[in-house]
Order: C-alpha cells, then sequence, then structure tokens
C-alpha cells in the first residue's frame, strides 16, 4: 500500500499546504509537488542561496575553510527543525524553506556588515537583514518571466520576516493588508513552523559557535566549563569514554547538548500545545509562543549565548576584523552613492539610489565585497 501522502500525518495546527494563502501571483498547482516543497526547491536554486556559501556567520570567510559559513549554518537550522518538526507533527517542508531562505538577505561580513549598512540607510529606511531577505524573495530575485522575486507562498514568506520594526511594518501593511508584517502591528505569532525555525535558529548557532569559537583559538575548554549546558555533557561523555579528548571530545559534548535541547523543545513545546489546544494553524497563531524552550534549559541556553557574547562575539581579535568590515560597507556605500554607475548597469539605472546601493552590498559575497573595496578605494583592508 503506498503511504499517506504528507498532508495527512500532519497534526490539525501544523500549516497544511491544501490551505495555503496562497502566493502573491496566482500559479497553477506543480504535478508531485505540494506548494512548500516547491518555495523550497525555489530557494535551493535561487542565486541568493549559492552566494551565502561565502557568507560571514561569525568569522570572514577567508579566515579559515573549516568556519561556518551562512550557507552551512542555514542547512544546520535546517536540520535541526525538520527532526523536532517530524516529531511534533509540524510540515517539514515548510521548515525547511524557511530555514534555508532566512538568511538571503544578510549582507557580507555578518552582523558587522548589517550594521554598517543600517548605519548608511540612516533617514533612508535603515537595513534590516530579515526584511532584506523577504525583498530578496519578493522582487530582487529574477528568474521567472512574469513576475520579479521566486513568487513564494504566504505561510514562508511569514517566517522569513522574523524581525521587523514597527515602521516597516507598517509600510509592508500599506501595500499587503493582513499580509506577513500584520503580526507585528496586531500582536498576533508567526505558524508553529516558523516558530520552530527562530528557536532552530538559536540552537544551531549557539551549537556551531562552541565549535568554531574553539576551532579558532580564541575560546578554551577551561572557559567553557563555567558554562553548565556546555559542561555537563562534557562530563557526561568523559564518564562514559574516559580516553575521549580533542575534537572527539569536542563534537560528542556538543551532539548531546544538542539531543538533550531537542528533546527539551519538543516536551516543552507538546505541554504548550496541550494547554492551549490549537485546533488549526490560525489558532496556533492566535495563542502567543508556542514552541519553546523549558524555563530551566531557557536560562542555561542563555547563559551560553551571553557567554558567546563575551568570549568569542566581542573578542578583541574579532572586534578588529569587525571593524574593518564595516569600514569596507562604509566606503562601498559611499562611492556608489556618488557614483551609481560603478555598479551593473541593471543597479545602476534605479531611480531610489541609495536602496539600490543597499541592496547591492547586501547581496555580495565577502570576498566581492573585499574585492570591490580595493579596486574602487585602492586600499586591502582586510588581507
Amino acid at each position: 500500500m503506498a503511504a499517506a501522502p504528507p498532508e495527512v500525518r500532519l497534526a490539525p495546527f501544523a500549516c497544511d499546504p491544501r490551505h495555503s494563502r496562497g502566493r502573491r501571483h496566482a500559479e497553477e498547482d506543480a504535478p508531485g509537488r505540494t506548494a512548500f516543497q516547491r518555495d523550497r526547491d525555489r530557494i535551493v536554486h535561487s542565486t541568493a542561496f549559492r552566494r551565502l556559501v561565502y557568507k560571514t556567520q561569525v568569522f570572514l570567510n577567508h579566515e579559515g575553510d573549516l568556519f561556518r559559513t551562512r550557507l552551512t549554518h542555514s542547512l544546520e537550522v535546517a536540520q535541526l527543525g525538520r527532526s523536532i518538526a517530524r516529531s511534533l507533527g509540524l510540515n517539514e517542508d515548510l521548515v525547511e524553506a524557511i530555514a534555508l531562505a532566512h538568511d538571503l538577505g544578510h549582507t557580507p561580513f555578518g552582523h558587522a556588515g548589517q550594521d554598517a549598512l543600517n548605519e548608511c540607510m540612516d533617514g533612508r529606511g535603515g537595513f534590516e537583514h530579515n526584511l532584506q531577505s523577504l525583498r530578496v524573495v519578493d522582487e530582487l530575485e529574477e528568474r521567472y518571466p512574469r513576475f520579479n522575486g521566486l513568487n513564494l507562498s504566504f505561510e514562508t514568506r511569514e517566517g522569513i520576516l522574523k524581525h521587523c520594526t514597527r515602521a516597516n511594518a507598517q509600510r509592508l501593511e500599506a501595500g499587503e493588508p493582513g499580509g506577513v508584517a500584520r503580526r507585528f502591528l496586531d500582536g498576533s505569532q508567526p505558524s508553529l513552523e516558523a516558530q520552530l525555525c527562530n528557536l532552530s535558529d538559536e540552537i544551531a548557532y549557539n551549537a556551531h559557535d562552541i565549535d568554531d569559537g574553539l576551532r579558532s583559538g580564541l575560546v578554551t575548554l577551561e572557559q567553557l566549563s563555567e558554562v553548565e549546558l556546555f559542561e555537563r555533557f562534557r562530563r557526561q561523555a568523559l564518564a562514559e569514554f574516559p580516553e575521549l579528548q580533542g575534537r572527539r571530545l569536542l563534537y560528542e559534548s556538543i551532539r548531546r547538548m544538542l539531543a538533550a535541547q531537542i528533546d527539551d523543545v519538543i516536551t516543552a513545546t507538546r505541554a504548550a500545545l496541550q494547554a492551549a489546544g490549537p485546533a488549526s494553524a490560525d489558532e496556533a497563531r492566535a495563542a502567543g509562543p508556542l514552541v519553546q524552550f523549558s524555563e530551566p534549559m531557557r536560562d542555561r541556553s542563555g547563559m551560553l549565548k551571553r557567554f558567546l557574547l563575551r568570549n568569542l562575539y566581542r573578542h578583541p581579535q574579532v572586534a578588529v576584523k569587525t571593524g574593518q568590515a564595516r569600514q569596507v560597507v562604509r566606503d562601498l556605500f559611499a562611492v556608489y552613492l556618488d557614483d551609481p554607475g560603478q555598479m551593473p548597469a541593471d543597479f545602476a539605472a534605479r531611480a531610489d539610489t541609495a536602496r539600490t546601493v543597499a541592496d547591492y552590498i547586501a547581496g555580495m559575497t565577502d570576498r566581492f565585497a573585499a574585492r570591490e573595496h580595493e579596486r574602487l578605494t585602492g586600499r586591502n583592508l582586510l588581507a
């Protein structure tokens, strides 16, 4: 007997692609693929997705071949999200689509590039990478003859827009009443699949930043001993494998930490769902945040985040590189704003020069931005 279609196995509060709110531009259904599977496929084949392989997570792309990039981070978020979604009866394909697209709008050089571009766009609408990710899939990708962007389903677009200022939400709402920005104005939540991607994002970067921090030499195992969430599983691994050391000990500790967090999310979320009792995806949106850690795990996760902020993200060596990266972005913005002809012709011809410059810079990879900066200024800040 053939397996039941995926929609049949979904929990009642999951997003069912048969009941999707649809796309901004009407299209016929694709044989053999649900709306969310089709979204995922479009994202994977997009230009913006391919660029993620050369975009910074924490360490600049040229600093080492084994550090995470935005692409590997997005894949890890998708893997974690799908694992949890399967246990909760949520739509795995939607979780994967959101996870793979959530960083499409991120600038080169990670948060340093984002902060610099936001400063450059002060008084011009600012810059938010989540909003830029939505802009990528709605407008900037050029793959289809009848519309700009990827024309993704509402549910995927809703999940991509993780954060949004009220001013930007009002602007989006004016152009799309009752659309993806409405929840930032009325206080409702996104789908459970989107909530799961948000939490999977946090779980993924906490884990891989431990790995990258240790690999870089900026963080030590001795320092990590103060972090309860990690140290508990390092000791557990050593109790079972006393001879374990080096990277095998690190990987086993992180693996156990991830497994514990996943189990905690599943248990805590099931309890929240049982208490709220949503009978549909829309009832779940109205019920408040439901995908969650238990309170003890949330506290331990917060401790790890604060440790990484203090010891890795604000490490003097990282600060030097991020300062240089900010300068690259500021210099590029100034040059392109003054002389749009330095950009490709299709960008130079657009009317809103400042936003166009932001779009162009945000789409750059780390190495392309560094090369462009050297070409335009004669300086190599990131050698």
